[in-house]
């Protein structure tokens, strides 16, 4: 855990400085919808997208600064989806990363604009020459963000998340709605460094494989701090799933089953990974972190 963390918060800080560098600033008419977007990325969060950027992207001895810009190409995009899922439309929360969300800390109008301007930033840095000198990287790499993060991925999840509130899902629905919601964007994450490494296919499904048993074992672990976490651990309101009556793995499954499938997902996580040897340890280091943490 002692080395996960050090690794996290190493590459935490050189990923918020590279946020820094490429968010707008200005006193121009725009300047609220600037401020707004560097309100909802920086000095927070755990950065867990972009450091599974940066360790996949070290197998392949990926330049580093390609590297960190698709670091926060993709928490561009979850930053966005935060700010989104937060309005009163959808999740209605008041607290993000203890501190105001924020349509509470500007308003609903500049909150959906600064979400739309960080998911656009996010594709302009991926198509940048400054990202890859291969257009087909390039291009590769905008198609599976796309993806990851579309109707067939992270928004199709959501979609599914707001209708689950009225209706009965079985643990298969529930994973499915989770791969969507979440798992897609850490696959992305685990699948990028391949992209630019230009790796082969067999490499490239070991590192899937690992991030969609990583992303359920995430979201379990993720039920379990709503369910059991306080607020001040984990920087926003707790306990909201069950009080609207939500379907989650804990709800499926009760506590001590859902921890158990948890252990066994980070477990199963790791095997997916034999074919890098000592080289993904750290990886490995992280599916166990990933259901311990308490935050």
């Amino acid at each position: 855990m002692k080395r996960v963390k050090s690794a996290l918060s190493e590459a935490a800080e050189r990923v918020e400085n590279t946020l820094e560098s490429l968010l707008p600033a200005g006193d121009a008419p725009e300047a609220r919808l600037f401020e707004a977007m560097r309100y909802a990325t920086l000095g927070g969060g755990k950065r867990l997208r972009p450091f599974l950027v940066l360790a996949s992207a070290e197998l392949f001895n990926v330049n580093r600064a390609s590297a960190l810009r698709i670091a926060a190409a993709i928490e561009f995009v979850h930053c966005y989806s935060l700010v989104h899922d937060d309005l009163p439309a959808m999740d209605d929360d008041d607290m993000r990363r203890g501190r105001p969300t924020v349509h509470r800390q500007y308003d609903d109008a500049t909150a959906v604009l600064a979400g739309d301007a960080l998911l656009t930033l996010a594709f302009e840095i991926l198509a940048d020459e400054a990202t890859h000198p291969d257009p087909k990287v390039r291009c590769e790499l905008v198609t599976a963000l796309a993806a990851a993060a579309g109707a067939h991925g992270m928004v199709g999840g959501q979609m599914f998340d707001l209708l689950a509130e009225s209706m009965e899902l079985d643990i298969g629905a529930i994973t499915r709605l989770q791969r969507l919601k979440t798992g897609q964007l850490i696959a992305f994450a685990c699948e990028a460094g391949a992209i630019l490494g230009k790796a082969p296919a067999p490499l490239r499904q070991a590192l899937r494989a690992y991030a969609h048993d990583l992303g359920l074992a995430f979201q379990i672990a993720d039920d379990l701090l709503d369910a059991e976490g306080t607020e001040a651990e984990v920087g926003k309101k707790v306990g909201k799933d069950a009080a609207a009556g939500k379907a989650t793995f804990i709800s499926v499954l009760g506590t001590e089953r859902a921890r158990e499938q948890a252990d066994l997902l980070a477990r199963q996580a790791v095997l997916h990974l034999d074919l890098f040897e000592k080289k993904a340890d750290l990886l490995c280091d992280v599916a166990r972190f990933v259901v311990e943490r308490r935050a």
